[in-house]
């Protein structure tokens, strides 16, 4: 892992879940301000919602960056429901997300400057991606 100081990373996350509750994963993607790539990962998660793996994406994005040292981190997310609840845009009703928002509001703490970007879906399609591949060889790997 690469751990000279970036000027900037910018981090792209999706989560997704085929049904809701579906099997569902996460895709992340870093960039440095070139748009080179420092991370990536993809991985099934379980059963759950789109909006437990939203949140799961981001948390994941979170353990990533501890390897990183960054002076500013931009968050993309395509999850309107992650953006306005991190940005305290939007009330938190499911114990669940609840959860999730504390733990990633607790990680996010640790970092110098950070901001949050709500982006279309197809300006995420990197992390989709990731997404799909995790979710394709899962099924593969329960068809065998």
């Amino acid at each position: 892992m690469n751990k000279h100081a970036h000027t900037e990373v910018r981090v792209f996350t999706d989560g997704g879940a085929r049904g809701n509750p579906g099997p569902a994963a996460v895709g992340v993607v870093i960039l440095d301000e070139k748009d080179n790539m420092i991370s990536r990962s993809g991985k099934f998660i379980g059963i759950t919602t789109n909006n437990v793996a939203e949140y799961s994406a981001l948390i994941e994005a979170l353990e990533l960056l501890k390897e990183i040292d960054a002076y500013r981190i931009v968050f993309y997310t395509d999850s309107n429901l992650v953006y306005s609840q991190i940005k305290g845009l939007w009330k938190i009703k499911s114990p669940d997300l609840k959860v999730l928002n504390e733990q990633a509001k607790k990680m996010l703490y640790s970092l110098p400057n950070y901001d949050f970007v709500h982006i279309p879906r197809e300006k995420n399609k990197d992390a989709d991606r990731l997404v799909n591949k995790a979710l394709d060889e899962q099924m593969k790997s329960l068809s065998q």
